[in-house]
């Protein structure tokens, strides 16, 4: 078991690396703060985000491993069997917060979990979706292509699809998050090499599609009253993440350093009371995000 740990914490590591690649090229202007500290029991976590650039604002790519003597509530809720059971794990978690509002925010997790001293368990989890400010039929459709292509059918594609909207959905607003992608936790399906070759592929996609639309809309001139709005969907965001992600649910339970733990919060965000548009355009733009956020086929309406 622990050879498989070594295993997908080496393709993950490969995915970590290549996210960065990926913030580097599209803003050279952007300051990176990078890493590498010692997690309790002998693990490793390697931040590194990137800040106040002329088209990131922030960005953060975590690579972690750890060891733990009793598996965290956040992780073991849906799997009573290994509640108190020792654990490893490998994750990797990435976030863009851009300045251009015409640039949607995206977010991608992966982990590898091992369960108990010897053969107890093992699994994968993760997914990746979509936060369009400003949205753009093409790039959602985009988006959903490169995550059909991540997938070994359509079947797997519409399960793992379905999971996402379900979980990227706030439920005191009615609400989803953002267009969605791919999501699986708990999963083992096929056995360790292709459920590994899956998290690989899902990390792929994230990196080529997120650089393509990225490049599409980076050039585009924005108003006062679109980074108004941006920054009041920021806070659908925020929301979500200290309400209802397992993510820093497990990372608070499991002792995780708060600053990684938190890392995925953007710099700037607002929140008015009962907010109205400031304009008629930006009242199209809500009217056509609202349209967008509910889950459709991307890939049948191109």
């Amino acid at each position: 078991m622990n050879d498989l740990a070594s295993q997908a914490a080496s393709v993950l590591e490969k995915v970590h690396a290549n996210v960065i690649r990926m913030y580097r090229h599209l803003d050279p202007s952007a300051n990176e703060n990078t890493k590498e500290l010692e997690t309790s029991g002998g693990g490793v976590t390697k931040p590194h985000v990137f800040v106040g650039g002329e088209k990131l604002e922030k960005a953060a790519a975590l690579y972690t491993r750890s060891h733990g003597s009793r598996l965290p509530e956040a992780a073991s809720a849906r799997n009573p069997e290994f509640v108190g059971q020792p654990f490893s794990a490998v994750s990797i978690s990435t976030i863009s917060h851009p300045c251009n509002p015409h640039v949607p925010s995206a977010h991608m997790n992966l982990r590898f979990f091992r369960i108990g001293n010897s053969h107890s368990g093992w699994y994968f989890g993760g997914g990746l979706d979509l936060t369009p400010h400003i949205p753009y039929r093409e790039d959602c459709v985009l988006w959903h292509e490169h995550a059909r292509n991540a997938c070994t059918s359509d079947d797997q594609y519409q399960l793992l699809k379905r999971q996402c909207d379900e979980y990227f959905h706030l439920p005191h607003r009615n609400e989803h998050r953002g267009i969605g992608g791919l999501f699986f936790d708990d999963w083992n399906e096929g056995g360790f090499k292709n459920s590994l070759e899956l998290t690989y592929r899902v990390g792929e996609s994230f990196v080529s599609a997120y650089q393509e639309i990225f490049t599409r809309r980076m050039g585009l001139n924005w108003s006062d009253d679109e980074e108004e709005w941006m920054l009041l969907r920021r806070g659908r965001y925020v929301e979500f993440n200290l309400l209802y992600d397992r993510g820093t649910k497990y990372g608070i339970q499991s002792g995780r350093r708060i600053e990684s733990v938190l890392a995925s919060l953007p710099p700037r965000v607002r929140w008015h009371y009962e907010p109205q548009p400031t304009s008629a355009h930006i009242g199209e733009i809500s009217a056509n995000l609202n349209e967008c956020l509910q889950p459709k086929d991307w890939i049948e309406i191109n």
